[in-house]
């Protein structure tokens, strides 16, 4: 059985980077009963630009956090973890990266 690790409350916090002051992004719950937070793709892409534009360090974090999430919602189902280490886009390799590894310890 694979465990789920999702960090909703912290993915709240990063993720309000992508809206206006003010705005809050809700988590819903799935119909298996997990809980998950809205914004993490819009967020995800906003930190690739951000990778790949030379950032690290929180940026790695923040893009770390999301990989469970992602994996819940399915991104790397529709867009399968070798596509995205494979590609010639830093930021995308490094999340691919990201989820491999966390496929690898959770079990897949």
């Amino acid at each position: 059985m694979k465990k789920s690790v999702e960090n909703t409350e912290q993915l709240a916090a990063v993720n309000q980077k992508v809206v206006s002051g003010g705005e809050v992004l809700p988590s819903v719950h799935l119909k298996d009963g997990s809980k998950v937070q809205t914004g993490t793709v819009a967020t995800m892409l906003y930190n690739i630009n951000l990778y790949n534009a030379g950032e690290r360090g929180q940026v790695e974090k923040e893009l770390e956090l999301a990989v469970p999430t992602l994996v819940k919602v399915g991104l790397f189902d529709l867009f399968p973890i070798e596509d995205w280490i494979a590609g010639d886009n830093p930021g995308r390799r490094f999340v691919g990266e990201c989820a491999k590894t966390y496929l690898a310890r959770v079990g897949s």
